[in-house]
């Protein structure tokens, strides 16, 4: 893959390129957060990427609220 500059358009197979790798990174667990500092994108863009793709996004986890007893 080319070398991506921050805040440069990435299109056509770039893009494509890109879908596939973080695609297969989020599958394995990393965060979109991660994903996003790794490849020096905003969370937006790799949420958006993750969507167009057709990605099944997992939930936000972090501390929940049972029911007390």
């Amino acid at each position: 893959m080319t070398d991506l500059k921050k805040g440069a358009r990435i299109t056509g197979p770039d893009r494509s390129k890109l879908a596939s790798e973080v695609r297969r990174q989020y599958e394995k667990g990393r965060s979109i957060r991660e994903l996003a500092d790794s490849h020096g994108r905003s969370y937006g863009f790799i949420h958006r990427l993750l969507s167009e793709n057709e990605v099944a996004l997992r939930g936000r986890g972090g501390a929940t609220r049972g029911k007390k007893k």
